[in-house]
């Protein structure tokens, strides 16, 4: 039976490239907020006499693999969406990918440091690790703070990318042009020493790029691209793939 029997038989259409491309980044898109409750899982570290103390371990083991999760589902958002943003612009597209992947770094590097102290206390590292263990901690800061960046720069190319192209409604990515600066402006300022890492104006900040991504993952998902020359392109190209393999 032919793939054209199969699919008369059954009724369905086959899924597009496009489709294909833009469920799976969707779906990448929205696991990357699994990580949402490491601000609360991560607390213990703050308290200076954690190193010396009986734990606990566990939060911040379950925060290390959340954010692995994110970091490796924040480079699929990026490689899953390349085939179709290169059209576009490839240059941008290629940036998209850098931002991720530098993201992910910071985030890997953050991760490290954490189980690092948590090995330097089941060690029993005692009192005279404390210098160490508010070394690592401070290390994880800088590394979340560089990789605060990145969902701002990444909020500038993509949403470049998708305004242009008409992609997803231009509302999703205009929330992103506004809450990049913001983003931007509030991790500089704890960078001086004027804004907290963990305050009320460092949440609100980061709120319109966490609902562009979401909004963005969300209609992927579940919507898909809006028709246009690039997709079109894309599933003609494919179509035009099976026809000369059969």
């Amino acid at each position: 039976m032919t793939i054209t029997d199969h699919t008369t038989a059954t009724g369905r259409a086959p899924m597009s490239s496009s489709r294909k491309t833009s469920l799976v980044a969707g779906a990448l898109y929205l696991l990357t907020f699994v990580s949402i409750p490491t601000l609360a899982l991560y607390r213990p570290v703050a308290e200076t006499n954690f190193i010396t103390g009986a734990g606990p371990d566990a939060p911040i083991i379950i925060g290390g693999i959340l954010e692995i999760i994110v970091a490796l589902a924040g480079i699929g958002t990026a490689v899953a969406l390349f085939p179709v943003i290169k059209r576009q612009n490839e240059g941008l597209a290629l940036g998209v990918v850098a931002a991720r992947v530098f993201e992910a770094a910071a985030m890997f590097a953050g991760v490290v440091c954490l189980l690092a102290l948590v090995t330097l206390r089941q060690a029993g590292g005692g009192a005279g690790s404390l210098a160490t263990g508010q070394a690592l901690v401070s290390m994880h800061n800088w590394f979340f703070m560089a990789q605060n960046l990145m969902p701002a720069a990444n909020a500038l190319m993509l949403g470049t990318l998708m305004y242009k192209s008409r992609l997803v409604p231009r509302a999703l990515p205009i929330m992103g042009f506004i809450g990049a600066p913001l983003l931007i402006v509030s991790t500089f300022a704890t960078i001086l020493g004027v804004n907290d890492q963990i305050s009320a104006w460092s949440g609100l900040s980061a709120l319109p790029v966490a609902a562009w991504e979401f909004s963005l993952g969300a209609w992927l998902a579940f919507k898909g691209f809006k028709p246009s020359p690039i997709t079109a392109e894309m599933d003609s190209a494919r179509g035009a793939g099976r026809g000369a393999s059969a």
